[in-house]
C-alpha cells in the first residue's frame, strides 16, 4: 500500500488530474478490501417457525415423517396454492433450473424465515405476573433473537442502558444451531458461521444502545474470545472495550492432558460517558476511615519537572507545622522552581515542611495551595508523627474516595482530633475499585446458577446457568447509579438476568426494565425421544418442554411471586449483597410474550393493530395499562400513552393529553401536514408518533442481505 501510495504522489507530481483520478479509484478500491477480522458472511442465515400459519406465498420446508430421528428435507419450497378443504398446499422448489411441483398435507409444513427477507413482526402476550404496582413490566419474548432485535429497533432504538448477553459458546457441543442444524465440532466453517450469527445481531444491538453512556456486556470461553474481540473492535469503533477474567468454577473442569479451567471472559465495551463503578464491600463497616499521605510517589511528579504527568506550579510549598502540639497551623506560598527550601522562614514555634523524600528527592503535594485551603480547614488534612528525615512531619489526608464516602453517608464523622482533623467510621458497605480479574465466592457457577434454578424451578434441567450475583455485581457497576435504567438480554436462557435485575431494583427501590429475548428450542438431547414419540416442533406436547415455556418464564414467575411452579414456596435464601428468603419473591411485573410473523397483505386494521398494540406500549415505557383494541370514539389515553385514530377528533385527545402525564402520542394518518398540525399542539414532553392507516408499513424491516 504505501508503495502505491508513493507512484501516486509521483504521478501527480507530473499530472495532476491523471494522478487524482488514479487516486479517486485507488480509495475506492481500498475501501471494499477487508481489513482486520475475515470470515465467510453465511448468508442468509434461515430459521424455521413451526407456530407460524401457512400462507400463499410462503417459504416452506417439508417435515419428516412423525416418528422419525433423521433430519428431514432442508430445500426450500414456496407455496403457490393453499387448499383449505382438503388441508393441503401446492409446492414450487426454490433455485431450482428446472420447475418441481408436490402437494403436500398443511401439517407436514413448517414456515421458514430467511434473514434477506422482509419481515412484518408482532407480538402476543401469553401471560404476565403482576406485584409491582404501577412500576414498568419486565418482558420476556419468545423468537428468534434476531427478527425480535429488528422489531425492538422501532420501540428501543438508542435507549438501552446495557446489554448483557451469554451467546453460545462454539464448543463443538450440540449448544447452537445454524440455519436449523447444529454446529459440530468438525464443521470447517464452525468459526465463521459463529461469527456471521454474532456480526448480524451486534449490528442491530448497536442501534438499540444509547450512544451517550451504555455497555454491552458479553461472557464468553477460550474457543472463541479471541474473534469475538476483534468482532467487538470492528463494530464498536471508538468504544472502550476491556475483558475480565472470572473464576466461575474453582474446583476447575477436569480434561484429560489440559489445564483445568475454571475461569470465563467478560468484554464490557463502553460508550459515551459510561464508567465501571465499584463493588459494595461490607468487610470495612465499622472501621475507621483510612487516611494516606499527602506526598505523591510517582517520580513523574518530581519538583520542576516537565512535561507528561508533572505536577502544577502550585504543588510545591511549605505546610506549617506547631513543633509542640504537631497539629498544622497554615502554610506559606507555592515556591518557584528557582527558589530553595532552606530560604523559607516558619512562623515562630513551627517547623516548615516540605514534600521531600528520605532521599532529599523534593516531590510535590497532593493538592494545589487552593486546594489545601479548602480541605484542611474541614479536617481532612492532617501532620501525623515527627520524623527525623528530610520531611519532619508525615501529611496526611482523607482522600476523594473517603471524603464522598462520607457525603454520602457510607462513613461519619464520630469525633475530632484535638487539630481538627476528623475521625470517621464506616457504617455501610463501601464500593471497592474492581480489578480485571475476579475471584468472588458469590460467582460460582455451581451455587450461583445451577443451586439457584434448582430451588426457583426445581426438577428443571437447564445446562449451565450464570451465578445470579455474578450477573447482578456486572450490571451493578454501570446501571448501579440509574433506577430507571433499561436492560437488555437477546440469549436470555434461563433468565438470569431479569433475576438479577430484579435484585437490583429492591436494594434501592429501582424501577428498572430487563427485556429478555429467548426461543423456545428444546435441548438436544431431549429433541430424539420427543420424535420418537411422534411429536414435532409446533406439538403443543413438544413446545411445553422448550427453554422459553419450560425455564425462562417459569423462572421470572416464580422469582417474582416466591412461590415455584408447584405452586410451593420457594426453599432457601438469597445470599450476599441482599440476603433475604427466595419465598418474599419481588415488587416487580413481568409480561410473556411470542413473537409473530405478519402478512404483508393484512388489510384488517383491528387484526394487524391487536399484534402492534404491545409495541407501541414497549415503545411508552412498558407501564401501566394497553390499549389493545382500536377505539371506538377515534381516540383513547392510557397510562403512559395516547392513541389517535381519527386525526377529526384531535381536539377532544389533546385536551385528554394535556391532563395526563404521558410520554408518547401515536398519531394515524397518511397525511403528513396534519400530523404535524396536531403534534405543534402537544404538550411539552409529549412525543408525537405517527402511525400510517396501513398498520403494517410502520412495522417492517427488510434486512438487505
Amino acid at each position: 500500500m504505501s508503495r502505491l501510495t508513493d507512484l501516486l504522489a509521483r504521478t501527480k507530481a507530473k499530472d495532476a488530474q491523471l494522478g487524482a483520478d488514479l487516486e479517486r479509484e485507488f480509495k475506492a478500491l481500498s475501501s471494499r478490501l477487508p481489513f482486520g477480522l475475515n470470515f465467510e458472511r453465511h448468508s442468509p442465515e434461515a430459521v424455521e417457525l413451526p407456530l407460524r400459519p401457512i400462507r400463499k406465498g410462503d417459504k416452506v420446508r417439508v417435515l419428516p415423517e412423525r416418528g422419525a430421528t433423521k433430519k428431514g428435507d432442508q430445500r426450500l419450497w414456496q407455496v403457490k396454492a393453499i387448499h383449505k378443504a382438503k388441508n393441503i398446499a401446492d409446492l414450487e422448489l426454490l433455485g431450482s433450473a428446472e420447475v418441481e411441483m408436490q402437494s403436500v398435507a398443511l401439517d407436514d409444513l413448517v414456515v421458514v424465515a430467511e434473514f434477506r427477507d422482509t419481515i412484518y413482526p408482532g407480538l402476543v402476550s401469553t401471560g404476565k405476573v403482576e406485584r409491582g404496582g404501577d412500576k414498568p413490566f419486565h418482558t420476556v419474548i419468545n423468537g428468534e433473537n434476531y427478527h425480535v432485535l429488528r422489531a425492538l429497533t422501532y420501540t428501543h432504538r438508542g435507549k438501552i442502558d446495557a446489554i448483557y448477553i451469554d451467546p453460545p459458546y462454539n464448543t463443538g457441543a450440540k449448544d447452537w444451531k445454524y440455519n436449523n442444524d447444529y454446529v459440530e465440532g468438525d464443521d470447517l466453517y464452525r468459526h465463521s458461521k459463529w461469527l456471521a450469527m454474532m456480526e448480524r445481531r451486534l449490528l442491530v444491538a448497536k442501534e438499540l444502545l444509547n450512544p451517550a453512556d451504555s455497555v454491552l456486556i458479553a461472557t464468553i470461553d477460550e474457543k472463541e474470545y479471541l474473534r469475538l474481540g476483534l468482532l467487538l473492535e470492528q463494530i464498536y469503533e471508538g468504544a472502550k472495550i476491556e475483558m475480565v477474567s472470572s473464576v466461575i468454577n474453582p474446583k476447575g473442569t477436569g480434561r484429560s492432558g489440559d489445564f483445568a479451567r475454571t475461569n470465563e471472559f467478560l468484554f464490557f465495551v463502553r460508550f459515551g460517558s459510561a464508567k465501571v463503578g465499584g463493588m459494595p464491600d461490607d468487610a470495612d463497616v465499622g472501621a475507621e476511615v483510612g487516611w494516606e499521605t499527602m506526598r505523591r510517589r510517582n517520580l513523574a511528579s518530581v519538583r520542576g519537572r516537565k512535561g507528561k504527568g508533572a505536577c502544577g506550579p502550585n504543588q510545591f510549598f511549605p505546610i506549617f507545622v506547631d513543633a509542640k502540639t504537631g497539629a498544622i497551623v497554615g502554610r506559606g506560598n507555592p515556591l518557584p522552581p528557582d527558589t530553595l527550601r532552606e530560604t523559607i522562614a516558619p512562623p515562630e514555634g513551627a517547623v516548615a515542611v516540605f514534600p521531600v523524600r528520605p532521599d532529599g528527592t523534593e516531590m510535590n503535594w497532593e493538592y494545589t495551595d487552593s486546594a489545601f485551603d479548602n480541605w484542611w480547614p474541614k479536617g481532612f488534612i492532617r501532620a501525623n508523627g515527627r520524623k527525623d528525615e528530610p520531611q519532619p512531619y508525615i501529611i496526611q489526608h482523607l482522600p476523594n474516595k473517603a471524603r464522598k464516602e462520607i457525603a454520602a453517608g457510607t462513613a461519619v464523622i464520630e469525633r475530632r482530633r484535638e487539630d481538627g482533623s476528623v475521625v470517621a467510621k464506616y457504617v455501610d458497605a463501601t464500593l471497592k475499585h474492581v480489578t480485571t480479574q475476579w475471584d468472588f465466592t458469590s460467582h460460582s457457577a455451581e451455587h450461583g446458577g445451577t443451586g439457584i434454578l434448582k430451588s426457583v424451578i426445581p426438577e428443571r434441567r437447564f445446562p449451565f446457568p450464570k451465578s445470579l450475583y455474578a450477573v447482578e455485581d456486572s450490571l451493578r457497576f454501570f446501571v448501579g447509579g440509574k433506577s430507571n435504567a433499561i436492560i437488555l438480554d437477546f440469549f436470555s436462557g434461563s433468565g438470569t438476568t431479569a433475576h438479577a435485575v430484579m435484585r437490583l431494583n429492591r436494594q434501592d427501590s429501582g424501577h428498572r426494565q430487563c427485556i429478555s429475548v429467548t426461543n423456545n428450542e428444546v435441548a438436544a438431547d431431549e429433541q430424539r425421544a420427543l420424535r420418537e414419540q411422534g411429536l414435532r416442533p409446533g406439538d403443543a406436547e413438544w413446545e411445553k418442554h422448550g427453554i422459553c415455556d419450560y425455564i425462562t418464564k417459569p423462572r421470572v414467575a416464580a422469582a417474582i411471586t416466591g412461590k415455584t411452579p408447584d405452586g410451593e414456596p420457594i426453599k432457601g435464601d438469597y445470599k450476599f449483597t441482599d440476603e433475604f428468603p427466595m419465598a418474599d419473591g419481588f415488587e416487580e411485573n413481568a409480561e410473556f410474550f411470542t413473537l409473530t410473523y405478519e402478512a404483508k397483505s393484512a388489510v384488517n386494521h383491528n387484526l394487524a393493530y391487536a399484534r402492534i398494540a404491545p409495541l407501541l406500549w414497549l415503545r411508552a415505557g412498558a407501564q401501566g395499562r394497553r390499549i389493545d383494541k382500536l377505539p371506538a370514539e377515534g381516540w383513547e389515553v392510557a397510562d403512559n400513552y395516547g392513541l389517535l385514530t381519527e386525526v377529526d377528533q384531535a381536539t377532544p385527545f389533546i385536551h385528554a393529553v394535556s391532563k395526563e402525564s404521558l410520554r408518547v402520542a401515536y398519531i394515524v394518518t397518511d397525511d403528513d401536514r396534519r400530523f404535524q398540525a396536531i403534534a405543534k399542539r402537544l404538550p411539552d414532553g409529549v412525543e408525537p408518533v405517527r402511525l400510517y392507516e396501513s398498520y403494517l408499513t410502520n412495522f417492517s424491516f427488510t434486512n438487505g442481505e
